[in-house]
Order: structure tokens, then sequence, then C-alpha cells
């Protein structure tokens, strides 16, 4: 009765002991600064689907092939699953640990005494051997709240290469048509333009112009012959990176030669009250960052307190024999406390460096989220100028198209100035191409909106 007890008494200590866990609980910020932060992260239900509302069949192919084949979306997958398994690696190290193992040990002159010279012993020994670490400060269970952390944080990451991903391609596919969109403008604008030298060829011919006038609207054509091969570039530039984006080789995506840029039927629409950060990847990724973190502190703090383990041993052992049975049944047990009482020094900087990597993590998290909201407000403001400035531009190419089929009539039929039909020349080309190019940029813009919103934004 006595012994147990003892030995009732030790569990029971044991226990009160395992209970303790040093270093601070983590608590999630609810606020940074005036802004809220009180909701979990969670993936928008649009993120893996909003393009569809561009109702465009060669956005929807790429995008679901880039799914499928990107190479950085399989390393962000492997890199979750890395993660899970280290915290069951980690979660496990708080149960005790065994192995079976069968030896055969040989020993010639095992002592220093005489009478054992030249003496052989020969042994088996069969059994398991065990050992267990008691988690007696929580030194264990905070490393598993560290790579529950991790593992939470990779699977959000993943989550965010998808929605990277998917808006690369949609701007690569943007700049691909953008590039596309402009080549045709500059080949409309060389047709447009040898139409203007063939008037002046003909009234010079004529005797009503001068060789000035001619050479003059060649430099113009020039011009915009020049710019053609930079724009090939473009176009091939994007097709390059599309075909990186869906691990192929550049020159087989087969996109079609009809360049329309993707567009909505209906406008987005952010819902007011609605806390979009909690679709940020970036800002979640942070904030289980700063768990991880603040989790170290508690392995490090428990350092400072002893350590208990056990070891020890259930089997067989015999001698040369071989034999297995009661008489040579075996069984040890050792536990050891052990405390680093001699290295505290150490110790309590290793705690310090946890403090430290726990204080710039929770620094990282607040200015992630004063750049997610910068983020999104920028891209809703840039899309939204961006649009002003592409209708403002749709009616000054309208206009400069009305100019130039004036003048270029007044012009044949000798009542306008060749000044007048030059002007109107080089005014109908630059708008119709920076109209090209804006429509490229606001459709840009507008995959930043869904982008910097996590994929949550809404259409009206």
């Amino acid at each position: 009765m006595p012994n147990m007890f003892k030995l009732s008494t030790m569990a029971i200590l044991v226990a009160t002991l395992s209970a303790c866990t040093v270093g601070p609980d983590y608590q999630q910020p609810t606020q940074v600064a005036t802004i809220n932060f009180d909701s979990p992260y969670q993936q928008a239900e649009q993120a893996q689907s909003w393009w569809l509302a561009f109702d465009d069949a060669t956005l929807n192919r790429l995008i679901s092939r880039a799914l499928v084949e990107n190479r950085t979306l399989v390393q962000a997958r492997a890199n979750v699953d890395r993660a899970y398994a280290v915290f069951r690696d980690t979660q496990n190290n708080s149960l005790p640990k065994g192995s079976l193992a069968s030896g055969y040990q040989a020993t010639e002159n095992g002592t220093v005494s005489s009478s054992d010279d030249g003496v052989i012993t020969r042994g088996f020994s069969h059994g398991a051997s065990l050992s267990w670490d008691i988690d007696l400060f929580g030194k264990l269970r905070r490393a598993t709240e560290a790579a529950t952390a991790a593992a939470e944080q990779a699977d959000i990451l993943w989550h965010d290469a998808q929605v990277q991903l998917i808006s690369q391609v949609a701007t690569s596919y943007g700049e691909y048509r953008g590039a596309q969109l402009r080549l045709l403008v500059a080949e409309q604008n060389l047709q447009n333009l040898q139409q203007s030298r063939d008037i002046v060829q003909a009234r010079l011919e004529a005797g009503l112009a001068s060789e000035l006038e001619l050479a003059q609207i060649e430099v113009q054509y020039h011009q915009v012959q020049a710019a053609v091969p930079a724009l090939r570039v473009a176009l091939l530039t994007a097709d390059a990176t599309l075909s990186a984006l869906l691990a192929q080789q550049p020159g087989k995506l087969n996109l079609g030669s009809v360049p329309k840029l993707p567009e909505l039927a209906e406008p987005v629409a952010v819902v007011a009250g609605e806390n979009y950060l909690r679709y940020r990847a970036d800002v979640a990724s942070a904030e289980r960052e700063l768990a991880a973190r603040t989790a170290d502190i508690g392995v490090a703090t428990a350092d400072l307190y002893p350590n208990l383990s056990v070891t020890g041993f259930l089997g067989f052992l015999s001698g040369p024999g071989f034999s297995l049975g009661s008489d040579n049944q075996s069984w040890a047990i050792a536990p050891t406390l052990s405390w680093q009482a001699a290295d505290l020094g150490s110790v309590k900087a290793r705690i310090r460096v946890a403090e430290a990597n726990a204080t710039m993590a929770l620094a990282q998290f607040e200015q992630q989220v004063f750049n997610a909201i910068a983020d999104m407000q920028l891209s809703l403001q840039s899309y939204n100028l961006s649009r002003e400035q592409q209708l403002s531009t749709e009616r000054q190419w309208q206009a400069s198209n009305k100019a130039l089929r004036i003048a270029r009539e007044r012009y044949n039929a000798g009542s306008g100035e060749f000044l007048a039909l030059l002007d109107a020349e080089r005014e109908q080309l630059f708008a119709r191409d920076q109209l090209a190019q804006l429509q490229q940029q606001s459709f840009g813009r507008l995959v930043a909106i869904y982008r910097s919103f996590g994929g949550a934004i809404q259409l009206q």
C-alpha cells in the first residue's frame, strides 16, 4: 500500500506539472490602429470563378489549364503537404516512443580482472525500448502550436497562390489581346495613311500638291510602320508569359486572331460594411506567422525549468543458447531529470530572440493590414480613373475620325489645307492607339481589383 500511495502521488504530481504551459497565450489581434480585424480568414466564394463574369471562353480555358499545369502551384501544394507532415511529427513528440530490437553481442575480456582474461561472453537481447519526454512545462505543446500555425499559413499561401496565378493569367491574356488590338490599329492606320498618301500623290501628279506634302505624309506613314515591330515584341512577350504560366512551349496557345478584350456586362460593386480584410491571404498569412512566433516564446521559456524523461526496456536477455522464457525476462526503467542550470544565460538569450521575432511578426502583420487597405482602395480608384480616361478617349477618337473625314474631303476637293489634313491624320492615329492602350489598362486594373479583394468583389 505505501508503494501504491507513492506511485499515485507521483502520477498526480506529474499530471499537475504537465498541465503547466509557460509563455504567453496567443490572442489574435482584433484591431490595428483604427482598423477592425475581427473576422477569421476565409477564401471568397468567387475566388475560383470570378473570371467567368467576362464570358470569354478562351480566358476560361487558359485559367482552367493553368490551375492544373502551373508548377508554382504544384510547389505551393507540396509546401502545404510538407507543413502538415511537420505538424504531425511535432505533435507526436508528446507521445511515448518505442522501438523493437533484437541483437547479439560477443565480448572478450569484459572486465579488467585477470580471471576474465581470454573469456568470451556471448548473449542475445530481444525486446522493446521505450522513451517518453514528459511535457512538464508545455514545451512540446507550444511547439505543436507553432507547427499548427505554420501548417495553416502554408494552406493560406496555397489559396493565395491560386488567386495570384489566376490574376497573372488574366493580366497576361489582357496584354496579349491588347497587343493584338494595337497591331490591328496600326495596320488600319497604315491603310488610312496609304489612302491619304495616294490622294497627295494624285494631286502631285496633277500639279496641285508639292513634293514637301508627299514627304510629310510619308514621314507619318513610316512612323506608324516603325512602331509595328515593338507591338509584335509585346505580343510575343505576352505569349511567352502565358505559355510559361500554363507550362507549355511558346507559340502553342492558339488564341485566335480576334483582338477583343474581355469586358463586364455590369460594373463591379463594393458591399458597404463588408470586412474585405478577411479575404486577404497576405494578411491572414502574417497573422499565422505571428501566432507561430508567439508560440516559440513558450518553447524557449520552457528551457528555464527542469525536463523529465523516462526510458525503459522490456524483453528478454539470454546467453548463447538463444532461449526465450520466464527465466530470462528482463525489464528496466530509468527516469531522468535534467536542467540547463549552467546554461541559463543562453536560455534567456533564446527567449529574447523569440520575443524579438514575435515583435517583428506583429509589426509585419500590422503593416500588412495597412498595405492591404491601401492596395484595395488604390485598385478601385485606379480602375475608376482609367474608365473615365477611356471614355474621354473614345469621344476623342470619334471626334478625330470626323475631323479626318472632313479634312480629307476638303483637301481632295481642293478647298482644304494640307496641314489641316496632316494634323487630322496625326490626331486620329494618336487617339486610336491611345484608346487601345487604355482598353488594355482598364482590363488590367479590373483584374487588380479582384486580386486586391481576394476575389471577393461582387457584380451589381
